[in-house]
């Protein structure tokens, strides 16, 4: 492999390493927004249902005193009917007496009506409360987790950054050139290897002398379909692996 092959497999090795990177610093955002969207979303449900509950409590206690209203009028007309002169007149706040008698009953039927309703509504609250405070603790320590992923991530991008720096320097300017060109054109994929005489990317059949001149490693090589960096690994032979090393003299 050439010295600009080598610089080339480097580069596009931490090409892609900053790509994972920043990809992991863009989301930690998208996931913190979406935690706390639902949070949001919990929070208004518990103020709906606290509204409800208020709105429960208003009501009985205006009936309440609708009840009371009409007992005192029920008191003032029970003293009426003992001055009563004829029987017109007693039969008439007898009338009103009982009149008021069905309203209070249709207040005391509506109140234990919203007593029933309230029952769940202060259950569901107290419930929502308590889930909601333990859903905060958690939204600020994946808040707190986020803050120390990202600071982790922007130093190790700026570690990376300072790396590919140093890779684009050591490369001819053709070179780095060619490679921005490929990278763009297939997502960051610039360099494939030769394995039983195809590219291993486009997996097109190479030419035997082509092959050949690539496994002398003279010159940069690109595939003639896809255009990427080509590059050759010879196969180890399994049987030199298993040989005893030199022994020293």
């Amino acid at each position: 492999m050439t010295a600009d092959l080598e610089l080339v497999s480097r580069l596009q090795t931490l090409d892609t390493e900053i790509g994972e990177v920043q990809r992991e610093v863009a989301a930690l955002p998208k996931h913190i927004a979406q935690i706390e969207k639902a949070l949001d979303g919990h929070n208004r449900r518990l103020e709906a249902d606290r509204a409800a509950l208020t709105a429960n409590q208003k009501e009985r206690k205006r009936l309440e005193d609708d009840v009371k209203v009409q007992e005192q009028k029920i008191s003032k007309l029970r003293d009426q009917m003992l001055g009563a002169k004829t029987n017109e007149q007693y039969r008439a706040f007898q009338n009103e007496i009982e009149y008021s008698q069905k309203e209070i009953r249709k207040y005391e039927d509506r109140i234990l009506d919203l007593m029933g309703e309230s029952e769940p509504l202060e259950i569901n609250v107290k419930k929502a409360e308590a889930a909601l405070k333990e859903e905060k603790k958690q939204v600020e320590a994946e808040k707190n987790a986020a803050r120390e992923a990202t600071a982790k991530d922007e130093k190790r991008l700026a570690e990376l950054q300072e790396q590919r720096k140093s890779a684009v320097a050591g490369l001819k300017p053709q070179v780095y050139r060619d490679y921005e060109r490929i990278r763009k054109k297939w997502h960051g994929s610039a360099l494939a290897e030769v394995v039983d005489g195809r590219c291993s990317a486009c997996q097109i059949m190479l030419r035997p002398q082509f092959v050949q001149d690539l496994r002398r490693g003279d010159d940069l090589m690109f595939c003639e379909s896809c255009g990427r960096f080509l590059f050759y690994n010879p196969p180890v032979s399994f049987e030199q692996d298993l040989a005893p090393a030199p022994q020293a003299q």
